[in-house]
């Protein structure tokens, strides 16, 4: 079979915080069937991005004193920790806020216009009378218009699926205020999915293979036509009204692309990156024929990957996937929801800064998968079961029981292997082609199963030769030599198979038995007589249920739990030293300001009797004017460190009063001291 070239990614995370341990599960399936494919001596190309527009990143990043850029630049900082620590080997990662993704995107939009797919529209869109503002689809909650589900985004159900517009919604409220949004109208483009040659190719690209017959299933019914003849899938808003963090549309000033027409326009942004920095021509490798596209994704985002996605890319002229992969969620004790509040979510930080085996989990979570669209349980009890028995009891045994007398009695090289161990090394040899569709299919917990299978034939075959008692009787010392070099050549193919999922261990046991990459073109090969091994170090722990108790250990309970009526529990106790640390002193404020830029930030200009004045960014815009602040008292963190903010530096904070929620009743209230305090007093 002639190699094959294939351009692979993974979901892209949204770049609003870090990895969670569904990113960890999409990421190590898609990463064991890349290093399949190149033990195949495939071609493979594995990027991905962070996902970085749209506005709960632009709010997010305001709230946090940041330009939208440094926010993501920062989340995107802390992705090396949890890609190294579980052997995950994308080959480049970037940001869909590049350069080359501005550009394919806005070229891709002008291909679909020009191809007469894309619409002018004006519609009523919701808008936040109290922040002044159009809300985007993810702040505008309610009830499903189709299942009924509370607390709904304003695009999708995450309950049934189902993909509507914003209007659509039951009861609908704004997610920064609250309050009910009024409606106002304004204008829109439209990616119109509904005609008929998109449908068309839809219904055939679905149906192609392209996707699992279950996935199949569910997307059906957004292609096939209602009752009105008009397919049930709608035209597609692709378009955002300014303030919004994006890619500018063309031609259409304060317009943005919505972020999920970008967002997957970052996989080949990513790769483009990628060949630049390489010296590849990325241009000539998508325009290959020969070239293979795929996306590892999770259920939750299917419509956008199996409708837009491909529709976007066919009728732009470019190559679509040639298949979607959808993978279930993440849970945990037969089917429980994690939760960290309860104890029961499993952070990867967490995880690996216990010390545990990376390769435990990567072996657990591929024990479960496979080509479905299914849910995957994590249970500790079997995942210590699995690990200790499988991995350490059946695999690793084989050559801890076998390594020692080949170093000790041998000098370390193999001998010949007689019939019996020649029938098992067959019976290991002719499982590859099984184990290798298995694995092109992503049924990793079928192919482990067997792969297991196969240990007990050889753990079967260690305790009928006995190797520990041959090394005490005299003249059985060919015997030893052969059943331990038997071992070791099983151990070798076992490694081989398992090396998808055990990367590390398998370079080790390389290491360790003085041999090339194993690839699966060696399954049918030996080391063979005469070849020396290394030096046999223990290649694997057991899980020690100290380790996931600690891994599952709840948050400590707060010390104290009062709840003042209408506002927050009590914090935990503190020592008076502790409170001694604040130096809170009275300030006046010389001055107060708008800030350009926020609609959250006053800057106060604060005198607290130093003889010189300080610069204080406070987030009370919403409840003062400046000109009402000027000349009050007020409290400030006079020993706070200086924080520097997207629009200057902070030099401490001044204290004012409200809920968790800025924008519940009563709203914030800043301290205001008695007459007879004067500037910089200190409050005690």
């Amino acid at each position: 079979m002639s190699p094959r070239r294939l351009f692979v990614t993974t979901a892209l995370p949204y770049a609003n915080g870090h990895f969670h341990i569904g990113h960890i599960m999409e990421y190590i399936q898609a990463d064991i069937w890349v290093r399949f494919q190149r033990m195949q001596g495939h071609e493979v190309h594995f990027v991905c991005a962070d996902d970085a527009h749209g506005a709960p990143i632009m709010i997010a990043a305001e709230k946090a004193g940041k330009t939208p850029q440094q926010f993501v630049a920062d989340i995107a900082a802390g992705r090396k920790p949890y890609l190294d620590g579980f052997h995950i080997g994308f080959d480049n990662w970037h940001s869909t806020d590049g350069p080359e993704n501005h550009q394919l995107a806005q070229d891709i939009y002008r291909a679909l216009k020009a191809n007469d797919l894309i619409e002018t529209r004006t519609i009523e869109q919701f808008f936040d009378p109290e922040k002044n503002m159009f809300l985007p689809d993810r702040f505008i909650k309610g009830e499903c218009p189709k299942c009924g589900t509370k607390d709904q985004y304003g695009d999708n159900c995450e309950n049934c699926g189902a993909v509507y517009a914003p209007t659509d919604l039951k009861s609908p409220y704004s997610a920064l205020s609250g309050a009910t949004p009024v409606l106002k109208q304004s204008d829109h483009f439209f990616f119109k999915l509904s005609d008929p040659r998109c449908m068309a190719f839809l219904d055939q690209w679905t149906q192609s293979g392209a996707v699992q017959p279950e996935v199949l299933n569910k997307i059906s019914e957004w292609i096939e036509p209602g009752e009105d003849g008009k397919p049930k899938m709608g035209d597609w808003d692709i378009s955002r009204d300014a303030p919004y963090f994006g890619i500018e549309i063309p031609d259409a000033p304060g317009k943005y692309f919505y972020v999920w027409l970008d967002a997957p326009i970052g996989y080949l942004a990513s790769l483009k990156n990628y060949f630049d920095k390489t010296g590849r021509d990325y241009d000539a490798f998508m325009a290959d024929p020969g070239t293979e596209q795929f996306h590892f994704i999770g259920k939750d985002i299917i419509t956008f990957h199996t409708l837009f996605w491909p529709a976007m890319l066919k009728f732009s002229g470019r190559k679509v996937p040639n298949a979607v992969f959808v993978h279930g969620f993440l849970t945990i004790n037969n089917g429980e929801k994690m939760s960290k509040s309860r104890g029961t979510g499993l952070n990867p930080l967490k995880y690996l800064e216990l010390g545990m085996n990376p390769e435990w989990l990567r072996y657990y979570l591929a024990a479960k998968l496979s080509g479905k669209n299914e849910d995957v349980d994590f249970n500790p009890e079997d995942f210590m079961a699995r690990v200790n028995s499988d991995l350490v009891g059946k695999f690793i045994n084989i050559a801890s029981r076998a390594a020692g007398f080949i170093a000790k009695r041998f000098d370390g090289k193999l001998g010949e292997v007689s019939a019996d161990g020649d029938a098992l090394l067959d019976h290991l040899e002719v499982a590859a082609p099984s184990i290798t569709e298995l694995y092109a299919e992503r049924e990793y917990g079928k192919a482990l199963r067997e792969i297991m299978l196969l240990a007990d034939r050889v753990n079967a075959y260690v305790d009928q030769n006995k190797p520990w008692e041959l090394a005490k009787k005299e003249g059985m010392e060919g015997r030893l030599h052969d059943v331990c070099t038997t071992c070791i050549e099983a151990f070798r193919l076992l490694t081989l198979y398992l090396k998808p999922v055990l990367p590390a261990l398998a370079k080790d046991v390389e290491a360790f038995l003085n041999t090339e990459p194993l690839q699966f073109a060696d399954a049918n090969r030996l080391l063979g007589a005469g070849h020396r091994i290394g030096a046999y170090q223990h290649l694997m722990q057991r899980v020690d249920v100290k380790q996931l108790d600690a891994l599952f250990e709840p948050p400590p309970a707060p010390a104290v739990e009062l709840v003042v009526p209408g506002g927050e529990p009590i914090a935990d106790t503190i020592s008076i030293d502790d409170f001694s640390k604040i130096d809170l002193r009275i300030a006046l404020i010389v001055n107060c300001e708008a800030v350009e830029g926020s609609t959250k930030l006053l800057r106060l200009t604060l005198d607290v009797g130093e003889g010189k004045t300080r610069n204080v960014f406070s987030g009370i815009a919403s409840a003062y004017q400046p000109e009402d602040l000027v000349g009050k008292l007020t409290v400030m963190v006079a020993n706070l460190a200086p924080r520097k903010m997207k629009f200057g530096v902070s030099e401490g904070m001044v204290l004012a009063a409200s809920h968790a929620d800025d924008n519940a009743e009563p709203g914030i209230h800043i301290l205001n001291p008695w007459p007879g305090a004067t500037t910089g007093m200190r409050v005690r």
